[in-house]
């Protein structure tokens, strides 16, 4: 798993973390995530232990969570009902994919 790499020559995005290696449970997070149409089954401790990994999230207050991909930040509900919602699902996609976190190899 890695991120996608823009062609030869063109510019990097300010906005793309470091590479980092994500283990085989971590990628199928990332690839749930990236399902069309969005999934209703993408757990939030499996969408936090991702986040923790890419050392991206921190917790404001009790069960409320800010995340920073690259120069994106989000503020997240922890979940009770362990199932993310579409609309945060679609949040996380976008905040991966500007941070050129996807589930192609590059």
């Amino acid at each position: 798993m890695g991120r996608q790499l823009p062609p030869t020559g063109a510019p990097s995005s300010a906005e793309e973390i470091d590479v980092v290696e994500l283990d085989r449970r971590h990628r199928a997070t990332v690839e749930k995530i990236y399902n069309h149409p969005v999934g209703h089954n993408i757990q939030w401790h499996d969408v936090l232990s991702l986040l923790e990994h890419l050392d991206a999230v921190t917790e404001a207050h009790p069960d409320r969570y800010t995340v920073k991909l690259g120069t994106k930040m989000e503020t997240f509900d922890g979940h009770r009902s362990h199932d993310l919602g579409q609309q945060q699902v679609m949040d996380l996609r976008r905040m991966l994919q500007n941070a050129g976190i996807t589930p192609e190899l590059p």
